[in-house]
């Protein structure tokens, strides 16, 4: 005993966290396998319960059934759970139980809650903590509101009450599991894809939780005042807009001779903004996925592998990793040293760090859609991209294929989610943080590039 309390005192903080949302995903497969999670009282399997618990506490919302026809309200509310531990970060919760117990949080805890939310100060993360829990309460219960005012002259009170509450901390929790299978299974928001409203607040809940705490933060400290701001957050709000209203105008182009056809221009302009939002990483849908066209489909990709910003609900290689690797490019083809951005200098490490996360993103979404495809023959290749991108970069949009994926393929996404929720350079510094430096260096030698 004494000796297993030794070595989980000696890991490292992300190998905690690793191991925490492990917890977490293990407890959600065991009660998602109970016969009383499903409605038909008949246990789903481990492998399909797995799957589905991942999915939920990794934020993603790819699933194999859909959550409205398959899962009881017992399975519902376990799902809504681990979307809610997911989305704020197990450490996150548990420093709320310490709160309500009043037992002082301290210094690993607060390290542990640091590496947790992912901002770059241990120097008043507690603060930071309760703020992030409270702006979270309001926010959901917001949108829960504003959701609930559409949802219950359609549904009746409750049943519209409780859709707003799992819509609200699915969407701001950037999660995409939705209850809409009532109207289809599978049909995510399409239902509701004329309803400005429910899409607009969708919207911003998406937005809100993907841009990240230390923004909020940030923020909340410096108001409207632009040049106040970190760098940190200027950069990442300049992206998100950007992606945006790029995003949103691409689609737009896309799609308007296709799935926005019949519609007005006022519910093009919601569908193109939706479109372009909840690709980082949120999974729902307004218009069916599949039907995109060839370069929507491309566009989509591109918004998933990058997601939404560091220390928040959404995953990806992240804003901020996107917008060091451009300027990297910039200041390469300038021929000029340091990468600057609003009158600030990148440390050194920032590129270095961006490639590693890029390059293993893409090997681990390149060899999980050779597995796939080696063992799927007939899946057409641009739909396993496709879903191994949404897994990774934890999304939930899916072409339509996740429920036809064999056993090996869902266990290969299922680890891909994992994976993403992590983050994938932490997950591969599992395995290396103690590894100490080489004592001595190798001669230095050139070699062409490019």
């Amino acid at each position: 005993m004494l000796t297993s309390m030794r070595k989980f005192k000696s890991f490292t903080y992300p190998q905690m966290i690793a191991l925490g949302y492990l917890l977490v995903i293990i407890m959600g497969t065991l009660l998602l396998s109970l016969p009383i999670a499903s409605k038909s009282s008949i246990s789903p399997g481990v492998v399909n319960a797995l799957f589905t618990s991942t999915s939920a506490t990794c934020v993603t919302g790819l699933v194999i059934f859909d959550t409205y026809t398959q899962w009881s309200y017992f399975g519902q509310v376990v799902i809504l759970l681990l979307i809610q531990v997911g989305g704020l970060g197990f450490m996150t919760i548990i420093t709320l139980f310490s709160f309500m117990l009043k037992r002082k949080i301290g210094l690993k805890e607060r390290g542990l809650l640091r590496e947790s939310v992912n901002v770059m100060y241990i120097g008043g993360i507690v603060r930071l903590t309760k703020k992030i829990l409270l702006g979270t309460l309001l926010l959901e219960t917001l949108g829960a509101v504003l959701l609930a005012i559409r949802f219950v002259p359609r549904m009746g009170f409750w049943p519209g009450v409780y859709y707003g509450i799992f819509h609200a901390v699915s969407a701001f929790c950037n999660a995409g599991f939705d209850l809409m299978g009532k109207y289809g299974q599978f049909s995510s928001l399409t239902t509701f894809a004329d309803d400005i409203a429910v899409s607009l607040t969708i919207t911003f809940l998406i937005i809100v939780g993907g841009i990240g705490f230390f923004v909020w933060d940030d923020v909340i400290k410096n108001k409207y005042h632009f040049k106040k701001y970190r760098l940190h957050t200027k950069i990442v709000l300049s992206i998100t807009t950007i992606l945006i209203v790029s995003g949103s105008l691409s689609y737009y182009i896309f799609e308007r001779t296709n799935l926005l056809s019949g519609m007005v221009i006022g519910e093009q302009i919601v569908a193109s903004i939706f479109a372009a939002v909840t690709p980082r990483t949120a999974g729902f849908n307004t218009i069916d996925t599949a039907a995109l066209t060839p370069a929507s489909k491309l566009l989509t990709m591109m918004l998933m592998f990058i997601g939404g910003s560091p220390g928040s609900t959404a995953g990806g290689i992240k804003t901020t990793t996107f917008a060091v690797i451009l300027l990297s490019l910039w200041s390469s083809l300038r021929n000029t040293k340091c990468d600057n951005i609003f009158g600030r200098r990148l440390e050194e490490s920032a590129l270095k760090k961006a490639s590693a996360v890029v390059t293993f993103n893409l090997i681990l979404i390149l060899s999980a859609a050779f597995l796939i495809s080696a063992t799927n023959a007939t899946l057409p290749i641009n739909d396993v991209l496709f879903e191994v991108t949404s897994a990774i970069s934890t999304v939930g949009l899916s072409t339509g294929i996740t429920g036809t994926l064999s056993v090996f393929a869902q266990i290969i996404i299922t680890l891909l989610m994992y994976c993403g929720r992590v983050g994938s350079l932490s997950f591969a510094l599992l395995f290396t943080e103690h590894m100490l430096p080489a004592p001595v260096q190798n001669l230095k030698e050139k070699i062409s590039i490019g």
